[in-house]
């Protein structure tokens, strides 16, 4: 059985996604730290809270995520948890975890309604992506969001929607993965791709 833990940054309600990945067979834990990663086959950092507080979160723990980035083992950023793996945000003032190089702005208040809350369809750049294969070009998902990311490299984009301008909304890059929209309530096509990062956990044991 895949094991699966969730970073709990202590800012949310986390049952939605853990009762997703259960529906696939899957075991769940809710962890607060980073101290034991041999008891887990991927990690998983939810998109709810604040940048900072979920750094603060995350700050005693920089080395360990670190060792588990170089591990290999699969990890999944959702909203927040994505935005998490840049450089900074404008959410915020503390440094993010610098995984990724890149940038978190905030969405052009100007041409549209903030937050960006409901469906919207997905524009699928690369079509040999792990995370999203078997999902179809337009497929729509559900965002709860205000920030976007702006990588430096753009290779690492294999999905983008349009709200008030094209967004980057899934990266991926070797065993990293992120959305920017919500998996866990985006219905059969959350489902897809959530049995699609489990079965690159299982392929990465």
């Amino acid at each position: 059985m895949t094991k699966i833990a969730i970073f709990d940054y202590g800012a949310g309600n986390l049952y939605s996604l853990k009762c997703a990945l259960e529906r696939n067979g899957t075991k769940v834990s809710i962890i607060k730290t980073l101290e034991k990663t041999k008891k887990f086959d991927g990690l998983i950092l939810p998109g709810v809270g604040n940048f900072d507080p979920a750094i603060r979160s995350m700050e005693p723990f920089r080395k360990n995520f670190s060792s588990i980035i170089e591990k290999k083992i699969p990890v999944l950023g959702i909203c927040l948890g994505m935005e998490m793996l840049f450089n900074s945000s404008e959410e915020g003032k503390l440094e993010g975890l610098k995984i990724l190089d890149g940038v978190v702005s905030m969405l052009p208040k100007r041409k549209v309604k903030i937050p960006h809350m409901g469906w919207n369809n997905l524009d699928i750049i690369k079509k040999d992506s792990k995370i999203l294969k078997g999902i179809r070009n337009e497929s729509w998902v559900y965002f709860v969001h205000s920030y976007h990311i702006i990588p430096v490299n753009r290779e690492i984009i294999v999905a983008k929607s349009k709200y008030g301008k094209d967004i980057p909304v899934v990266i991926e890059k070797d065993n990293i993965f992120g959305t920017q929209f919500h998996p866990e309530k985006s219905g059969t096509h959350g489902e897809k791709i959530i049995k699609n990062f489990l079965n690159i956990c299982d392929d990465q044991k």
